[in-house]
This record gives structure tokens, C-alpha cells and sequence, in this order.
């Protein structure tokens, strides 16, 4: 059933109070398809979970909410599982079920905002782990025929927060369900990177298992990162920038201190983040939006602020960090 004049404020983690045309819950795959082939000759926008958008202005488009649901188990082993996930499922909801069932590999990605659906998209990762490293498939719905596809890991083009679906096959499918494969036994431990290791010593965990894990990394990240149902926002805005080894060395002439990870003999990744609390912006409030006074990664809203206003922040941080260190940062949320 298709609604007019929605506030799309309830559905977006950054509490922007925009405003849909025309707004349609899409709970079944067939409700799915018949919307798509009803409407085919108007503009569509495809919401999830509304966790890595800015909204800067109304939507003059029919919004497609995906909630669609279910959790499944497609193929087992005796050490490893394919679990089949519904495009409108939690993502950390997800993450918690997998714990409880002792199914490895997401551990690190705990807490991330956001559902199933748009995983691929935007190649998740946190603490040294991506969703690519247990992506099995995904299946999805073509915007304008109603086809499906089944995506399988090389179809996708995975990069650091990039796929297919955010470059060559931007707008043209809809994912409606991600198969993920995990281990459930004999788990491969991602502890090297953040603060992990710090977080494990300090509940006195020396054998962590994969609940350990996630547990110090919801602790590290609510230590970080606003809950945005207190303060709006979209976690990190930013991604981390990957410079060449020269670069990173002109780097280090003039700031010593610049922390770093290495990709590759010839690509250095500088945390964003400390770019942009160097440049100055970390806590700086700006009436009713800013930057958070605990992580210079994430832009807030604070009450009542515009998605331009937001917007306008992130292109100023943009500019000072290119005029300071010569270093271009791009944005991970999508503008609207």
C-alpha cells in the first residue's frame, strides 16, 4: 500500500526530517516485484535501514522501504555454514544470532548500524574485517524488468567500502537476500587491529572466543561512536584514505606522528580520523550540528539540523584536510 507525504525522519539514523512523495513498506518479494512493475514509469528510491544516508533534501520518488525478513540455513558442513539472510534483517541483530549459534566470522562487525540488504553495497568492515571475507552470494531483483540474479563474489567487484552495486550497476538492482558463509568451529580470530587486544585484557580475557570479541568491539565502539537513537548520526562519514608510500612519506616530514596501517609495499592507509581531529574539527559544534567530541569520523545532528548543513561540514572538512596535508578524503555516506 502506497502512503503520500511521509516524513522520512523515523527512518534515517542522521533524523533528518525530510519528506517522501510517496512512501510503500515492502514486506514479500511478490509485493516487491508487482510494486516495481506497477510504477515502472516513476522515479524510485530504495530504503533499508537509513543508516548511511544524508538527506539534504525531500524525496520526489516513490520510497521502497526493503523489510523483508527470515534467517536460514542453506548448506551445512561439519566446519562450516552458508546462512541465508533477508535484505531487511538487522545487520547487528544478525551478528548477535550468529554468536548465540557460535557461527564465526562477523564477530568484528558487531554493532555496525544498518541491515542485510545493503552489506554488499557498501562492503562493510570494521576492525580488520570486511563483509567480502564471508560473502558467498547475494540474490537481488532487477529495478526495471523484475529479473533475478544471483551475485556471486567476483560478480561483485569488492573494494574498500565499494561494489558493483555503487559503481557500474549503481540504481539497477534491488538486493533482496545475502548469503553469508561462516565457520563454526575453529574460528579465525581478527584481534591484531583497533583496540581490540587492549579491550580483552581489560575484562582479563586471555582465550577469547568469538562472543569475547564482539563484546570488546560493541564496548570500544560505544566508548566512540553516539548511539543515534540519543544523537543523530550516520557512524563513520568518512572513509579512510589510501595514500602511496611517497605520499605517507611526505607525510611524515612534516608530522611525525601520523598513525598509519600498511596495504601493500606501495599503499599506506591513514585513519581519517585523525586527520580531521588534527585539522581541528573534533567537538567543534556548529548550532544545531558538528562533529563528535569522541570520534572525529562521525558528523552529528544534534536536534533539529538540515541534511545541507551536515553536508556543508563534511565539504569544510574536506578542504582543510586537502589544504593541511595535501590528503583528499571521501565521504563512505551516500548524499541524497
Amino acid at each position: 500500500m502506497i502512503k503520500h507525504n511521509i516524513s522520512l525522519k523515523a527512518f534515517n539514523t542522521f533524523g533528518i526530517d525530510a519528506n517522501a512523495g510517496a512512501y510503500c513498506d515492502v514486506t514479500t518479494l511478490e509485493d516487491l516485484k508487482t510494486v516495481l512493475k506497477e510504477k515502472q514509469n516513476r522515479p524510485f528510491f530504495v530504503l533499508s535501514g537509513g543508516s548511511n544516508m544524508l538527506l539534504t533534501k525531500d524525496i520526489d520518488a516513490l520510497v521502497l522501504h526493503i523489510n523483508l525478513k527470515g534467517i536460514t540455513v542453506v548448506k551445512e558442513t561439519k566446519n562450516s555454514i552458508i546462512i541465508n539472510a533477508k535484505a531487511g534483517e538487522n545487520w547487528h541483530d544478525f551478528v548477535l544470532w550468529c554468536i548465540k549459534y557460535n557461527y564465526g566470522g562477523v564477530e568484528n562487525l558487531s554493532l555496525i548500524p544498518g541491515n542485510i540488504g545493503t552489506a554488499p553495497i557498501q562492503n562493510i568492515g570494521a576492525y580488520g574485517v570486511e563483509l567480502k571475507d564471508v560473502f558467498e552470494s547475494c540474490e537481488a531483483i532487477h529495478i526495471k524488468n523484475q529479473s533475478h540474479k544471483t551475485f556471486m563474489y567476483d560478480d561483485c567487484k569488492f573494494g574498500y567500502r565499494e561494489s558493483v552495486f555503487k559503481q557500474d550497476l549503481k540504481d539497477q538492482y534491488i538486493i533482496t537476500s545475502v548469503n553469508l558463509r561462516l565457520t563454526k568451529n575453529n574460528h579465525k580470530l581478527h584481534l591484531d587491529y583497533g583496540a581490540i587486544k587492549t579491550e580483552l585484557a581489560t575484562l582479563n580475557i586471555e582465550k577469547p572466543t568469538i562472543k569475547d570479541i564482539s563484546k570488546a568491539v560493541i564496548a570500544i565502539r560505544q566508548s566512540k561512536l553516539p548511539d543515534p537513537k540519543d544523537i543523530g548520526n550516520s557512524g563513520s562519514f568518512f572513509k579512510n584514505p589510501v595514500i602511496s608510500a611517497q605520499q605517507f612519506k611526505d607525510l611524515l616530514s612534516n608530522f611525525p606522528e601520523a598513525p598509519s596501517y600498511k596495504i601493500s609495499d606501495t599503499a599506506i592507509k591513514v585513519p581519517a580520523g585523525w586527520l580531521i581531529e588534527k585539522a581541528g574539527f573534533k567537538g567543534k559544534r556548529f548550532k544545531d550540528y558538528g562533529v563528535h567530541n569522541k570520534q572525529a569520523l562521525v558528523l552529528v545532528n544534534y536536534g533539529n539540523a538540515q541534511g545541507k548543513d551536515i553536508f556543508d561540514l563534511a565539504k569544510l572538512i574536506q578542504k582543510t584536510v586537502k589544504r593541511i596535508f595535501n590528503i583528499t578524503i571521501d565521504t563512505e555516506v551516500n548524499i541524497i
